[in-house]
Formats: C-alpha cells, structure tokens, sequence
C-alpha cells in the first residue's frame, strides 16, 4: 500500500477541549508566580489538578510531566502568555489578556469576551503552534467572518473546515469571496460525493476533523462562543497505521454538523471584525529586523481598547501603554497629522510612571523629544522617540549629542520599534542606549498590573550606565522576567 503524504494543514491546538481545565491550569500557573517551578512543583501541580479530577494518566509509560507542559502550551496557544528561557529554566510570562482573563474569573459574561479577544490574536504562525510557516493569516478571526456571512447562513459545517478552510493560507479579500463561493459550490454536493472526497485524501482531512469537532468545537462551544449541531454520521476517516502495528487503525467520524456563534457574543464578534480586519497581515517571527522575542512579546500584547469599554474597565494609560510599538508606527507613517505626537505624549506618560523621573515632552526641531530628571541621582537624561516609515537605519550620534548637552543631560535612551544592525555601530562608545518599545511597554505593563505603584527608576539607571553604547532590550526584558515571571 503506497505511503499517504499530509498536505500542510492548519494545527488547531488538541491536547485539551475543556475550558475548566485551561482556566484551572492558568490559575495554578498564576497562584505560583515568583516561585520557582522546578520539575517537583509541576508534579504537585498534576497532584492538584488530579485532586479536581482533571487530570487522569492515559498511557503509564508516557512521560510524567508530558501532561503538565501540554497544559501550559495550550496557555500559550490561546495567548495567555508565553514562556522565554532554554528547557530547564524557562519563565511564564502572563499577557495583558491572560491577566485580565485571571482577573475576571468568576464573570463568565466578561470571561466570553475576553476569551474571544484572545482568540483574535491568534495568528499564524504562531509561537506556540507547529503550523507550517507559509500560513499567514489570523485563523479565527476568518472563521468568525465566515460565521457573520449571511451568505453562509451564519454557519459552518464540519465538512466545510475540513475540506476548505484548513488549508487557507492567507486572507484577502480576493480569496475570500473565492473561499465563500467554493463553499456554496460544496454545498450543492450530495452527503456521498462528499464522503466520497473526504476519503480520496484520508490521512489528511482525518487530523482536520479531530482537531476541529473533536477539540476546538467542544472549547468554543463551553467557553460560550459557538453552538454545535452534531447531525449525523457522513463518514468515517482512519489515522495512518504505524508500521508493523497490529492494532486496528483508530477512526474519527465526520458528522453533518454545524456551527455557528452564540447569539450572546456575535454582536461583540462583529465589533471586533470591523476594528480587526480577518485580512490584516500577521507579525513574522522571523522578521528580518527584529529578534523574535520581540515579535513574540507584540504579538501577546494585543489589548484592544474596544474590549476594555466593553467590559467596563478604566485603564486608558494601561492601553496606552501596550499600544507604544503601533503608535510608533502611527508617528512615522503620518508626520503631518495630529496622531504623529500620540507617541511622545505617551512616552512622556510612560516616564512620568517612575516616582522618581520627573519627564516633560520638548520636541520641535533642534530639541530632544522629552526631558527628564532622575530626581534621586540628581541628573538629567533625554528621550528620543526614533522611527522611520519602515525601520530605523541610522542614529545621529552627533545630533543626540547637541540635543543632550541642551539640556544637560548624562545620556540618551532611543525608543525604537525596530532598527537595522548598522544602527547600533552608531551609538557604540557614546552615552547612548536603545530600548525597543516593545520590551518598554512590556515592563511599565507588568508594574501597572501587578499594582506596583513606586517604579524605582534604579533598574534602568543602573543598567544604562553599565551598558553605555548598546541596546539594553534584552537586560530590560530580563529584569520584567525576574520580577513578574513564573521559573518553568
């Protein structure tokens, strides 16, 4: 019998359909936060998980902890926050959207929508998925389009994702309404022509029915964001036997059934397709230009304002915040409209959150951006906001000079989204460091959620001063992980 080769295929996360476990998971993970969680503290928190019969050992010869570090991958999948660090000594860092998820916890009105969001900034490739890397697209964000398609009825059936939407690798408007008239083509098709297509390509459409019907449908389903309609059996699609097993190949029934959004959260799905498009282009994790833990850190700091209002939270600054690396992207794209200084504005906010930085926004031609006085040192140091439409390719070491002995200052910080490598040649041997926004934003973050009021601006000075003519980003980003990370 000739071997089955896979088409590449979305991977939808399958190691868990249960909503309780996912949140039980992330509310252990987060009750250990600050502690060191060694390979005899995941044991424990199995113990804790087994004591809430949510946890079951399936096969005795697998690996003890296999479960465990499943449970925590599929935090990261559904963007409750990621884990940096080599195997060992890894460190789980909780986004905006997993903390306020943690933060609801007993509001399952509020959890709906939160949970929906998270689903939104799902993107592949993603760091937390094996899906091949010529998928480019935000996965849920289309099926949730496809669900708001009066064309479609509002629905999807089992079928449609298997043969079809598994298999998208980008999103435009063009393949779009080629996606929604081949699926109304599909739907012309008797129950036994499509049994008959599914099973020309077995070993493939296989892995797509048991990751959506058998997973993802049933989470959806009780974290309230979809109804299932199970109909009936259409056909039955066998998992490629292993060599020389004598087991009978397991199977998975495709049913006719289908879904579609509780009516409860499809108005807050169709706010948030208008304010983010199924068709925007995903971050690159391995963009050129950026270190991949700086994409990584971005792609998990998606906190829309539109969910914010709709729960009733008032964190404008917190927003703000997270917003740093888009609103630089803002100022350089539109130089002469009034956005271009939302970035300083919130720049100068985001210095003015140390106790002891007192920072006030200058700009204009032949002046830094921001001034700003350590109060505790006694010295000054000023603030460049630097962009350009597409990267930041140089750094004028001799005009930061003059902008900085305005003022008086000891050193500069340039805050940058990205910059090319060439750039960094300019600041070495000058009182110059770089910040990436990201890893900025990130920090002042995690003071502001964990209700940190006094920012000692001591971890900053004392890493600039050791690090003078060089990006501190990876310093800065350690320094967030020793204090709001969880040791994995």
């Amino acid at each position: 019998m000739p071997i089955m080769v896979e088409r590449e295929k979305w991977i939808l996360y399958k190691h868990t359909n249960s909503y309780e476990l996912i949140q039980a998971v992330a509310l252990d993970v987060k009750n250990s936060c600050g502690t060191n969680i060694s390979d005899k503290e995941r044991y424990r928190m199995q113990e804790r998980l087994a004591a809430l019969d949510m946890y079951k050992t399936r096969n005795p010869k697998e690996k003890p902890l296999d479960s465990i570090n499943h449970r925590i991958n599929t935090l990261e999948y559904y963007m409750f926050g990621y884990e940096e660090g080599q195997t060992g000594s890894k460190r789980f860092i909780f986004s905006p959207l997993g903390n306020l998820f943690l933060e609801h916890i007993n509001e399952p009105e509020k959890l709906q929508k939160i949970f929906t969001t998270m689903l939104f900034a799902i993107q592949f490739e993603h760091p937390a998925s094996g899906t091949p890397t010529c998928f480019q697209l935000y996965p849920f964000r289309l099926i949730f389009k496809l669900l708001t398609d009066e064309r479609l009825g509002c629905r999807l059936y089992n079928a449609e994702y298997a043969y079809f939407i598994a298999f998208q690798k980008t999103a435009t408007p063009e393949n779009y309404e080629k996606l929604v008239k081949d699926i109304l083509e599909f739907r012309k098709l008797s129950k036994e022509e499509v049994a008959d297509l599914m099973k020309k390509d077995e070993h493939t459409y296989v892995n797509c029915v048991f990751e959506w019907q058998y997973y993802t449908q049933k989470l959806l389903r009780t974290a309230g964001i979809i109804e299932t309609f199970k109909g009936e059996e259409l056909v039955r699609l066998f998992h490629p036997q292993k060599t020389n097993s004598k087991s009978d190949p397991t199977k998975r029934i495709l049913t006719t059934g289908y879904v579609n959004l509780a009516p409860a959260i499809k108005p807050f799905v169709e706010l948030m397709l208008a304010a983010y498009s199924c068709f925007q282009k995903p971050l690159l994790l391995n963009d050129t230009e950026r270190m991949t833990l700086d994409v990584i850190k971005e792609i998990y700091s998606f906190y829309p304002k539109l969910l914010i209002d709709e729960i009733g939270e008032e964190d404008e600054l917190q927003v703000k915040l997270l917003e740093l690396p888009k609103l630089i992207e803002e100022y350089s794209n539109n130089p002469e409209n009034d956005t271009a200084y939302l970035f300083e504005d919130v720049l100068e906010e985001g210095f003015n959150m140390f106790v002891n930085v007192e920072a006030k926004k200058i700009g204009g031609a032949g002046h830094t951006d921001i001034e700003c006085l350590y109060i505790t040192r006694r010295k000054k140091f000023a603030v460049e906001a630097k962009s350009t439409a597409n990267k930041l390719s140089l750094i004028n070491a001799g005009r930061l000079k003059e902008h900085r002995e305005q003022i008086g200052g000891d050193y500069t910080i340039v805050i940058t989204p990205r910059y090319v490598p060439a750039a960094k040649r300019d600041i070495k041997g000058n009182p110059i460091v770089i910040i990436l926004a990201s890893t900025f934003s990130e920090y002042l973050y995690n003071h502001i959620y964990h209700d940190v009021r006094e920012i000692d601006f001591e971890d900053f000075d004392s890493i600039i001063v050791d690090n003078l003519g060089t990006d501190i980003s990876r310093l800065i980003s350690n320094k967030t992980m020793e204090k709001f990370a969880t040791h994995a």
